[in-house]
């Protein structure tokens, strides 16, 4: 189930600070506890998997102030929010639906509308684009011990995690492996933000336009739930794109593919959607 919600603005315009993922996850759990205590408490389990994810806030129109960490919002903000739970979905929907005054980072908006979004029929080899940036981590070993090491796009083990992420994700759900368990990515482009998750702890994490071909278990999961890792707080959300695309350098990854290159393509230009920062 995948959700866009439009925000009205009491005032415009209205700032965006860069980091503002934590404040999209307080207003998510408020919500669901307003509705259902039990459930809220049960997502705070660190134990418990979320399966919910959701997109950074954007405008329909903005422009960026020199040197300062926000933007400058007009007309209406919005964001997205998916998840594979209909008591999550419900729970957050109807608490915002009774009480759609909203104030994030000090501005306040009102809930104009919440729309169901129809899920696409296919996701294998349909380019995707990031709504939130995906984050992929692994442990490596320093100075005599494991350290959290940010991973990315042009190491093999980017797309090895991803893919064991969404099998323990499909497991955790379904209490089955799918019957396939190959998904192959092609990166087209990749940028890397660093997004504050709370104050003082920092993810690096990576805005993709890619392709991905193969379980259509494994990517309808990713697709709900998210792909990577911390989608809870907001990371790795994606769209399925619907234009075409020019010609770029490629990255591959996945089971099929262990062939790296070390260069990749960045964004030049800002997401259509209004995503990047």
């Amino acid at each position: 189930m995948r959700f866009v919600i439009r925000l009205t603005p009491q005032s415009e315009p209205f700032k965006v600070p860069f980091n503002h993922l934590h404040y999209l996850q307080g207003l998510v759990y408020r919500r669901i506890q307003r509705i259902d205590p039990d459930l809220s408490i049960k997502l705070h389990n660190p134990k418990v998997p979320k399966f919910f994810t959701f997109s950074l806030f954007m405008s329909e129109k903005r422009n960026f102030p020199t040197g300062k960490p926000y933007f400058h919002g007009y007309k209406r903000g919005y964001f997205y929010f998916s998840t594979a739970i209909p008591e999550i979905a419900e729970a957050f929907i109807s608490g915002l639906l009774q009480a759609p005054e909203v104030e994030l980072w000090g501005e306040r908006f009102t809930v104009e509308e919440v729309k169901a979004i129809s899920e696409p029929d296919k996701l294998s080899g349909r380019k995707m684009i990031t709504l939130s940036p995906i984050a992929v981590t692994t442990l490596k070993p320093q100075f005599g011990r494991l350290k959290r090491y940010d991973l990315n796009p042009t190491e093999p083990e980017f797309y090895e995690n991803i893919l064991e992420n969404l099998i323990d994700k499909y497991v955790a759900l379904y209490g089955k492996v799918p019957e396939e368990t190959d998904v192959d990515f092609d990166v087209l482009l990749a940028k890397p933000k660093r997004l504050q998750v709370k104050p003082g702890i920092y993810q690096r994490a990576w805005h993709l336009v890619f392709r991905a071909r193969g379980s259509e278990e494994l990517l309808r999961v990713g697709y709900l739930v998210g792909f990577g890792e911390k989608n809870s707080i907001g990371f790795g959300m994606v769209k399925v794109d619907r234009e075409k695309m020019s010609k770029k350098k490629h990255l591959k990854g996945g089971v099929r593919n262990r062939e790296r290159k070390t260069s990749h393509s960045v964004f030049e230009q800002t997401h259509s959607n209004g995503v990047s920062t």
